[in-house]
């Protein structure tokens, strides 16, 4: 055992003594810096001209080393601190441990820890997604500000590895109980889809996130609402004696004659149609419009996808082109540069008399549009389906189907449901199976 030193004995008035005769020294030019003062236990403090060391000098397999132990303040002087890190050193020598190498050892671990976090996880998944173009930007985005708002709060600090199905369950339940039941959905895709890429990296050898299938409650599924054929001559009435804008009824008009989502035709440019073809192309994305929230967003598949135009509809193209041809968007809004906004045509249809909650709302069209294309009995599923942008309900026989167009079919579809909702606009309903196209 190491015999005591005189320096063992150094109490913190001397060392502060001390310290004040080496800067005087130094500042006198009488001795260079470091100055070296013995402060106990092998601690050595590194004095210079602005600043304080500790440090610990000792021998490792026939080696001499040095070993920092931190910065002295200049304001309190840490010396029973230091003594104890010094200690704590001497300890690891002891038991034949070199206390350099094991300060590296747990540099490495805390590195590759903060690597294995569930946050650094997820951000180099969220990169990976976004780098092979399955992600366009706007959807990245609301993914990272998801991360960042329910997940990593609780997640982001825990190792993959230390993480079980239940501590993966916990921000799920707390998403719930604001009752938001969609978003709890998307947060379990996201939980396992950042854990299994945990094990193709080696991190974990297991999903537990492949558990949470079945453990968070889920609300029944609301469609939205949609009028009932049977409604349709009243309701086109209705829409003929609105007095709103023009370009809101052009855009009801458009909406329930090609059933489009509301972001595939409120972002439309004038470059995707071909009149003359009787063809709207909307592109899988678009250019971004500064200034313009959401205006890249294209076909909501994110693949393109071309609309048959009825002769309604191109008529209803070439009103707008009159009225704001000039314009970026087809359907601009009252502020220039903007299109109309995602809630015009559901205020339109409240204006109407409609409850947008209850009766009918702009994604309702689309349900009336293939309820009547299917109740036609003239038209196959697989180009309604088509037309409408589903995937189908059968994946397998989508995926060998995928490029069947059936360009003909729907050019005489889109026709038919415009002359089905000419002859209802006379007033009398008559069964879609009843009427035959004009065309």
């Amino acid at each position: 055992m190491a015999g005591k030193s005189k320096a063992d004995g150094l109490t913190l008035l001397k060392l502060k003594s001390l310290i004040a005769e080496e800067r005087c020294a130094i500042e006198e030019g009488s001795v260079k810096p470091p100055r070296k003062i013995a402060c106990g236990f092998g601690l050595q403090l590194w004095v210079k001209e602005d600043a304080m060391y500790w440090r610990l000098p000792y021998r490792y397999a026939g080696k001499q080393k040095l070993l920092a132990l931190g910065v002295c303040s200049q304001s309190k002087i840490d010396l029973a601190d230091a003594r104890a890190r010094a200690r704590d050193a001497k300890d690891l020598l002891a038991k034949g441990i070199d206390p350099c190498q094991a300060r590296i050892n747990e540099r490495i671990a805390k590195e590759q820890a903060a690597e294995n976090t569930f946050e650094a996880v997820a951000l180099e998944w969220h990169a990976k997604e976004l780098a092979s173009g399955s992600w366009i930007p706007s959807h990245a985005e609301r993914v990272m500000k998801r991360l960042k708002a329910d997940l990593f709060p609780t997640l982001g600090k825990r190792e993959v590895s230390d993480l079980k199905t239940k501590d993966l369950l916990h921000p799920l339940r707390l998403v719930i109980k604001r009752e938001a039941f969609n978003l709890a959905k998307s947060y379990r895709q996201y939980i396992t889809a950042i854990m299994r890429y945990a094990v193709q990296t080696g991190r974990i050898d297991t999903n537990p996130a492949l558990d949470l299938q079945g453990a968070i409650a889920t609300r029944k599924t609301v469609h939205r609402p949609a009028l009932p054929l049977t409604d349709l001559p009243s309701f086109l009435q209705k829409l003929k004696n609105y007095e709103g804008l023009l370009v809101v009824q052009n855009a009801v008009r458009f909406a329930l004659l090609t059933g489009a989502r509301s972001s595939e035709f409120r972002f439309a440019r004038w470059d995707e149609f071909d009149l003359s073809a009787g063809t709207w192309t909307i592109p899988e994305k678009r250019e971004a419009i500064e200034g313009v929230l959401n205006s890249e967003r294209g076909e909501k598949m994110n693949r393109e996808r071309v609309i048959y135009l009825s002769t309604q509809v191109v008529s209803v193209v070439e009103h707008l082109y009159a009225q704001n041809g000039r314009s970026i968007f087809v359907f601009q809004g009252r502020k220039s540069g903007a299109p109309i906004s995602e809630n015009t045509v559901n205020v339109a249809l409240q204006k109407m008399g409609y409850d947008t909650s209850k009766d009918v709302c702009l994604h309702g069209f689309r349900t009336m549009m293939v309820s009547g294309l299917n109740e036609s009995l003239q038209f196959t599923p697989d180009a309604i389906e088509r037309h409408i942008g589903h995937e189908g309900g059968d994946r397998i026989r989508s995926i060998y189907n995928r490029n069947a167009q059936y360009l003909a079919e729907r050019q005489r579809m889109l026709q038919w449901w415009a002359d089905y909702l000419d002859v209802l606009m006379l007033g009398q309903y008559k069964e879609p199976s009843e009427f035959k196209t004009l065309c």
